[in-house]
């Protein structure tokens, strides 16, 4: 039996369902779906990375890597190979699995700066592949005429379509993340977040559990990397450079990194900002994202989810 709030799942799976059924009789938001969309690829990378930095205590600076591995593996053998796209999805999360292991397993050693600088450099190195390799890549010029998706005929050639496919893996995710965290795997990753010594001392394989959250987040970042390929059927290294990957940090720190509703709310508003709201700021955009992630870790260091919490605490008082 799932042990989760059921009612706040089920009230977000009617909302998304309606969503596209609002946007559509609203013509000043009918282009919202297509940003929806976006926003759900966004949010399987997150809620992987919520858990990591969150729950478990490890930082990552280079999960652009994992969705960019994603997307080329899906590219590279859906368009060089012509193999059958969810075939592809499926290699690309194992080469993510697998490079994740051989990366997480001397890097999650380290602790604090020393990590983050880790997984910064394991990020550039794949973004510097991706703009070499030209040949299998494509090089700067990113790669085109990726196959969209299609089940058992039925294919997902509109944003709509494409909106419910997206969300869909993204509710799946996130009650399966639920149960990840209420599990003892999730107990051992809190342990290890608050003391790794007391956790050890405990018999919890500190090593094992780090490696285990590290691999599952890159799975969804792979995953992503991949519904993103299919569906613009472009990519080019650009998207999956070292900003994104602070991009992503932004999303789960605005909205909350221990808690994995705050992973979907921070999507939610980045991607806004960054399809939709700040246009007009042109080159000054980062200007714009780096007083949003200094404000909220001075004034909400619990994200916007902590944002009731501090209302109540205000009537209290």
């Amino acid at each position: 039996m799932l042990r989760i709030a059921k009612l706040p799942i089920a009230i977000f799976a009617v909302l998304i369902i309606l969503f596209p059924w609002v946007a559509r009789e609203i013509p000043a938001i009918d282009h919202y779906t297509d940003i929806m969309v976006f926003v759900g690829i966004y949010c399987l990378i997150t809620l992987g990375l919520c858990i990591l930095m969150g729950y478990a205590g490890q930082i990552s600076i280079g999960h652009a890597a994992f969705f960019g591995i994603g997307a080329y593996v899906s590219a590279i053998l859906t368009v060089r190979f012509g193999i059958n796209p969810w075939a592809c999805m499926l290699i690309g999360t194992a080469v993510s699995s697998a490079v994740a292991v051989l990366v997480g397993a001397p890097s999650l050693k380290l602790k604090g700066h020393y990590l983050a600088m880790a997984t910064l450099a394991f990020g550039i190195v794949i973004f510097i592949i991706f703009n070499e390799e030209i040949e299998w890549t494509g090089g700067p010029d990113g790669m085109s005429g990726i196959p969209g998706l299609s089940l058992f005929g039925f294919a997902f050639d509109s944003a709509e379509k494409y909106y419910y496919l997206v969300w869909s893996f993204v509710i799946l995710a996130f009650i399966f993340t639920i149960n990840i965290i209420q599990s003892g795997t999730g107990r051992a990753l809190r342990a290890i977040h608050a003391s790794e010594p007391a956790a050890g001392a405990m018999g919890v394989n500190i090593s094992k559990y780090k490696i285990i959250v590290f691999v599952y987040s890159a799975v969804l970042a792979s995953l992503a990397g991949s519904l993103y390929a299919h569906y613009l059927n472009f990519i080019n290294p650009s998207t999956f450079d070292l900003f994104f990957s602070i991009k992503l940090v932004i999303m789960i720190a605005l909205g909350g990194m221990h808690n994995l509703w705050g992973a979907i709310i921070g999507s939610g508003i980045i991607t806004f900002l960054s399809y939709e709201w700040l246009h007009y700021f042109e080159e000054f955009e980062v200007i714009v994202y780096g007083a949003i992630l200094l404000l909220v870790t001075v004034f909400l260091p619990n994200g916007l989810v902590g944002v009731p919490g501090i209302v109540k605490g205000w009537f209290r008082r």
